[in-house]
C-alpha cells in the first residue's frame, strides 16, 4: 500500500493521505510509466481487467508467466473474486500483489499462525487471504483508518465464511499497538504481522511487534523495494516518489542493522521484506 506523499505544488508543499486520490493517481501514473518502458510492445488487452502489474520482473511477459503458473491457478475463489473488485477501484494500486499473498499464506501455513496482526487493510486482499489460512480458531486485529475501502471486501469476507476471524478496528495503528503492548498478557504472544501502511511509522511499528511477537514469529512489511525507486538516484525519481523512496531506504537500512532479526526482501509485488524475530 502506498500511502502518506508529500507533493511539491505551486504554492509549496503540501501533505497528502492516501485518501486523496492524487497520490494513487500520481503514482500508479509512474508506475505506469515504468512498465511501459520495460514492456513496450505488449498487448493491453491480454491483460484483461484484473491483472494491474506490481511486479518488478524484467518483462511483464515473465511477471505473467509467474502469475499464470503458480498463483492464479491455486487463488482461492474468494481471493479471485476480491482482487476482480479490487481492480476497478481508482486506488487499485494499493492491494497486495498476488503473488506476494501466495508467499503470505506459505508463511502463515509453515509457522502454524493462530494470532496475527494487520496494519493497513484497504479492500482487504491480504487480510481475506490471511483468515482463509489460519485455523478456525484463529484471530486477527486488523487495524486501518478507513473502513469504507475495507467494507468494499467485506461481502466477499462474509460469504467466504471468515469475518469472525476478523477484529477490524478503524483507527491509527500506533494508538492500537500501544493498547496491546499495555496489557502484558499480549507481550510475546502473536505468531505473525503484516504491514502495509504509512512509511514514515514503519520503524515504529517494527520496534512494538518486537515486543508483540513470539521469538520464531515473524513480519512482513510490504512496498520495501518502492516501486523500484530504491536503486535510482534522487536526480531521477520522480517528485511524487521522493519522500516515500528516502523512508523506504532508511527503513531498510534499520531492518539490515537490526540484531533481533532475520531479514529475506524478496521482490515479490513491490518487495517485501520478511523478519523473523530472533530474541
Amino acid at each position: 500500500m502506498l500511502q502518506d506523499l508529500t507533493v511539491k505544488v505551486k504554492s509549496g508543499n503540501r501533505k497528502l493521505k492516501s485518501s486523496d486520490p492524487s497520490v494513487s493517481s500520481l503514482i500508479a501514473a509512474f508506475l505506469s510509466r515504468v512498465n511501459a518502458t520495460r514492456f513496450s510492445g505488449m498487448d493491453y488487452e491480454k491483460k484483461g481487467s484484473t491483472s494491474f502489474s506490481k511486479g518488478l520482473l524484467q518483462s511483464e511477459e515473465l511477471y505473467r508467466y509467474v502469475l499464470e503458473t503458480c498463483v492464479y491457478p491455486r487463488e482461492p475463489e474468494p481471493l479471485k473474486e476480491l482482487r476482480d473488485i479490487t481492480a476497478t477501484h481508482p486506488r487499485a494500486v494499493m492491494a497486495t500483489a498476488p503473488d506476494a499473498g501466495q508467499h503470505i499464506a506459505m508463511l502463515l501455513k509453515l509457522i502454524n499462525a493462530k494470532k496475527t496482526i494487520e496494519v493497513g487493510v484497504f479492500t482487504g486482499y491480504s487480510l481475506l487471504l490471511t483468515a482463509l489460512t489460519i485455523p478456525e480458531d484463529g484471530k486477527i486485529i486488523a487495524v486501518d483508518m478507513n473502513r469504507e475501502a475495507y467494507e468494499i471486501g467485506l461481502p466477499v469476507i462474509r460469504r467466504a465464511g471468515v469475518e469472525n476471524k476478523i477484529d477490524f478496528i478503524e483507527s491509527e495503528a500506533l494508538p492500537v499497538l500501544d493498547n496491546l503492548l499495555a496489557n502484558p498478557g499480549n507481550e510475546n504472544s502473536f505468531d505473525f504481522a503484516f504491514i502495509d501502511a504509512d512509511k514514515i511509522n514503519y520503524w515504529k511499528y517494527h520496534e512494538r511487534l518486537m515486543k508483540l511477537l513470539k521469538v520464531g514469529g515473524i513480519v512482513v512489511y510490504d512496498n520495501t523495494l518502492w516501486g523500484g525507486s530504491v536503486a535510482m538516484s534522487e536526480e531521477c525519481t520522480p517528485e511524487v516518489m521522493k519522500e516515500g523512496r528516502q523512508r523506504t531506504l532508511e527503513f531498510n537500512k534499520l531492518l539490515a542493522a537490526d540484531p533481533r532479526v532475520e531479514i529475506s526482501l524478496a521482490p515479490l509485488g513491490d518487495g517485501i521484506t520478511i523478519c523473523r524475530r530472533k530474541h
